[in-house]
């Protein structure tokens, strides 16, 4: 039993077993007991949902500050933190990929939570990735740094959400020209078989529902091109960054139906996100600066709860005369 207790990317493997066994258990648990048949999920229990997942993730944090100490539980909460918020903003692209597909309400959590494990496999690599890079090459923090500073001003002045036509997405164009798709749904079937036109021959054929899984696994993959920058610019510790990654997204497929029905009311967002992203890619200069090796993660986690509460509540204040919309949603 020593390999247990054998490092990989720094963390014992029997820590890395302990998480990757409650992610399986609660995707289990989500898709095979709680989500067993297709039902469209309310805003009351995705609020629920979200909140036993945000415990659960907190909670893991708890065991990380128990097991590791304090500095690492707080990294792992700072970036938590900051995926959650920078994920809200991928909301919007997913509910167009829903409403282009049209993707009935009782379909969506089945697409979202599948998407999961492609998210645990692409953010996998992606992060291990990025860990050797930053390993090797210290200096590429810099650049990470300079392109959140960058992506956040650019956040800051733009117009907003560009409205994007994903019909004239070229994956998926290049998709339905290379795979025999179905022109309408088949429940909550991702593949299905029936006779091909020209043949009269069985044939398996992908739905809709299969290209709006597609489209939601490559939204996660450019999202993650701003969200692993950010959270390397938190920690460079690979456990810590995969793990406050996955738990944050795990949330975010619960919070999505409550989102979606009220990101209307979060009119400041965009500019708190943008100023979440200047702060933690600004970190890196300021402290070089100040010739000190590190803001203290209590620091860090402090001005970005800070930062999102202010737009958050702003943007709820703003918009307090949207209540009776929501209600009667």
């Amino acid at each position: 039993m020593d390999f247990l207790f054998t490092d990989f990317l720094g963390t014992p493997i029997w820590m890395w077993g302990i998480f990757i066994t409650l992610v399986l258990g609660l995707l289990a648990l989500d898709l095979g007991v709680l989500h067993k048949n297709s039902k469209e999920i309310g805003i009351k229990e995705s609020l629920l949902m979200s909140g036993f997942y945000i415990a659960i993730g907190l909670a893991f944090g708890g065991w990380i500050w128990f097991q590791s100490g304090q500095q690492p539980a707080m990294e792992y909460v700072t970036g938590f933190v900051v995926e959650k918020s920078l994920a809200m903003d991928n909301i919007f692209i997913i509910a167009m990929i829903f409403s282009y597909f049209s993707i009935p309400r009782q379909y969506q959590h089945r697409v979202l939570l599948w998407g999961i494990l492609g998210v645990i496999v692409l953010r996998g690599i992606m992060i291990a990735a990025g860990a050797a890079i930053v390993e090797n090459f210290h200096w590429v923090l810099y650049l990470f740094a300079a392109f959140l500073v960058f992506t956040g001003i650019k956040m800051l002045f733009s117009s907003g959400h560009d409205e994007q036509d994903i019909g004239k997405n070229p994956i998926l164009n290049f998709l339905r020209t290379r795979l025999p798709v179905t022109d309408r749904l088949h429940e909550e079937r991702f593949f299905v078989k029936q006779p091909d036109a020209n043949t009269g021959k069985l044939k398996t054929f992908v739905t809709p529902l299969f290209l709006a899984l597609v489209m939601v696994e490559i939204a996660d993959l450019i999202f993650a091109v701003d969200s692993i920058p950010a959270i390397f610019a938190i920690t460079t510790d690979p456990f810590i960054v995969y793990t406050s990654n996955i738990f944050a997204i795990l949330g975010l497929r619960a919070l999505y139906f409550a989102l979606a029905a009220l990101i209307h009311r979060f009119a400041y967002l965009k500019y708190a996100l943008a100023a979440v992203l200047v702060f933690v890619g600004s970190k890196i200069f300021v402290a070089d600066m100040l010739d000190i090796a590190k803001i203290p993660p209590a620091v860090s986690l402090g001005v970005t709860v800070a930062i999102l509460l202010t737009g958050i509540v702003g943007s709820l204040l703003a918009t307090k005369d949207d209540k009776k919309v929501i209600e009667e949603r």
